[in-house]
């Protein structure tokens, strides 16, 4: 019983892996989406902070999942960025050698998302920023349907609220962009009252992986242990589909 949490990092992917439900997990870093997948025996199941299907057009909060998430986490309800069209996550594929070259790729996407929304709306910096792994996890997701129904997208924080009895966490884990100490030690007590032991949680990280990435991909991983188990909710349930197919739910 293979069960992996996951979330993006400087150097690729975090993934937190269970073999068996009695044994420690691991922590891991992969350069690629695919790589990580095709490292895990067939059937496993992955929770993944990432947005999983791409409609062709949104409305007001997003995709439809987002907005069906932010009322239940208070004031954490800022971390769930509003992910366009697919067009628009697809729209600037190159790589950027300078920061002039980023931003300007920037706003030509929140061109093609505010022609792809109504009411019309650009993207957001952060939104921008995590593009390419969307298309990492969205190329995967088209060419394996297989996948679909075992590769599943959460949030942090709403694995955090799923983990803490419908409770959203008080604290943030940043300020201001830099870690908050005492955001991370509310996280890290919660995982280990409901199924981390402890000194994992203390462990060195990986290289290429910051504290705050290997939390989440923790976090993660509890939900896919809750989903193999039929213990998770889908948001909207039934999970909606894009026009690839492709479930678009936040689960937890």
């Amino acid at each position: 019983m293979t069960v992996a949490g996951v979330d993006g990092c400087k150097a690729g992917w975090i993934a937190v892996i269970r073999q068996d439900a009695a044994e420690l997990p691991e922590a891991k870093v992969f350069a690629s989406f695919a790589t990580l997948i095709g490292a895990l025996p067939g059937d496993a199941t992955v929770a993944v902070d990432m947005p999983i299907g791409l409609p062709d057009f949104t409305g007001k909060g997003g995709r439809g999942p987002e907005a069906l998430v932010r009322p239940l986490l208070g004031q954490r309800q800022s971390s769930v960025f509003s992910i366009p069209s697919r067009a628009s996550v697809h729209a600037e594929t190159a790589p950027f050698t300078t920061v002039e070259e980023w931003y300007a790729a920037h706003r030509r996407a929140s061109e093609v998302a505010m022609r792809t929304s109504e009411p019309p709306r650009g993207v957001s910096i952060q939104a921008f920023g995590i593009f390419s792994k969307i298309r990492e996890i969205d190329a995967l997701m088209i060419a394996r349907a297989e996948l679909r129904e075992r590769v599943i997208e959460s949030h942090p924080e709403m694995a955090f609220w799923r983990l803490n009895g419908g409770q959203a966490m008080s604290l943030p884990k940043k300020v201001k962009g830099s870690v908050n100490p005492e955001g991370m030690e509310e996280r890290k007590a919660l995982l280990a009252r409901v199924g981390h032991d402890r000194a994992f949680l203390e462990q060195a990280l990986p290289r290429g992986a910051a504290a705050d990435d290997f939390l989440d991909a923790c976090a993660m991983m509890l939900i896919a242990c809750r989903h193999r188990r039929g213990e998770t909710v889908s948001f909207p349930t039934p999970p909606g589909r894009d026009g690839y197919g492709i479930p678009v739910a936040i689960w937890a």
